[in-house]
């Protein structure tokens, strides 16, 4: 059994015994049950991470002693979900499971056929949901270097991160492309974008190709945009070094 993970600031990875206090100590002990003699993992998001023998517990948090480190690498190539924002409780469901595949950053787009517009204070809301559930499904899929949840992007700005990427395909059911045919680099950074249940517009397609972007399809069946990006970003992770 793979041992539960929790985070702590990167400075308190450095010692050898490291008190786990606060929101996640409470949570460690009173949710977790975690008790004296058991293992777990500390990290600080960024790679980092600690495995420890708890000695000491209390109602808030938890005393552990270090018994191994371990660093998780930047992985190669670096893979980017711009994520069209989904309705209802399907972004966190694509957040989620986005994060458990492995995906390093997840980019929310005001695409223009959303269902679903932030704005404002639903933005945020919304950014804070996301970045919760990515923190969770982090730690659920035992990961030290957690996913960067970015800022709302617009048409514009995803049009920029295309400019930057080594590969960059948008998900489009129509396109001639078939995204297992696509020879994926072994290094750099890949983006994928994944349109609204409405579909990505002419308008966007021309805005991606222009800076380089190609799109492509899937299967023979149309999926919900929170499905297509889990699915596509794992057809991608499958043809890198990451899933050999």
């Amino acid at each position: 059994m793979t041992l539960p993970v929790f985070v702590v600031d990167a400075d308190l990875l450095q010692r050898d015994t490291i008190e786990l206090s606060g929101a996640e100590g409470r949570h460690a002990v009173v949710v977790k049950r975690i008790r004296v003699g058991e293992q777990l993992i500390l990290t600080d998001m960024r790679g980092a991470g600690a495995e420890c023998e708890v000695v000491e517990v209390s109602r808030q948090g938890l005393v552990a002693q270090v018994y191994a480190r371990r660093f998780e690498p930047v992985s190669e190539p670096g893979l980017t979900v711009v994520q069209a924002i989904p309705k209802g409780e399907h972004g966190e469901r694509a957040v989620e499971l986005l994060t458990e595949i492995g995906v390093d950053t997840l980019v929310p787009w005001a695409a223009s056929r959303n269902v679903v517009s932030w704005r404002g204070e639903r933005e945020a809301r919304g950014l804070q949901r996301w970045r919760a559930t990515a923190s969770a499904a982090a730690k659920q899929s035992r990961r030290l270097r957690f996913p960067e949840v970015s800022g709302l992007h617009t048409t514009a700005e995803v049009a920029a991160l295309i400019s930057s990427a080594d590969l960059a395909l948008v998900l489009h059911e129509g396109a001639g492309n078939r995204l297992g045919d696509v020879v994926v680099p072994e290094s750099g950074t890949v983006l994928l974008v994944v349109g609204p249940e409405g579909g990505v517009t002419a308008e966007e397609l021309a805005t991606f190709a222009d800076r380089g972007a190609a799109a492509v399809r899937l299967g023979a069946t149309v999926l919900r945009s929170s499905t297509a990006g889990v699915v596509g970003a794992a057809v991608v992770l499958s043809r890198t070094p990451r899933w050999a």
